[in-house]
């Protein structure tokens, strides 16, 4: 799967979980919803220590020819 599509959707998950926190009536919901939120958090911050450490340039080379 493509690793930004899956940044993608990690955050629109950690949105809903905000969404969802804010609407939690108990603490129990509230502790749910923040650790979910938790590991969204960390899910995401491993594809962005991932893309950090990607060189930055063009990975082709001009002059080859890729037809």
């Amino acid at each position: 799967m493509d690793p930004e599509k899956i940044m993608e959707n990690l955050s629109k998950e950690l949105g809903l979980a905000f969404k969802g926190m804010a609407k939690a009536k108990n603490i129990e919901q509230k502790e749910a919803y923040s650790r979910m939120i938790k590991n969204l958090c960390e899910s995401l911050g491993v594809f962005l220590d991932f893309a950090s450490t990607l060189p930055y340039g063009d990975f082709y080379d001009e002059d080859e020819d890729y037809e």
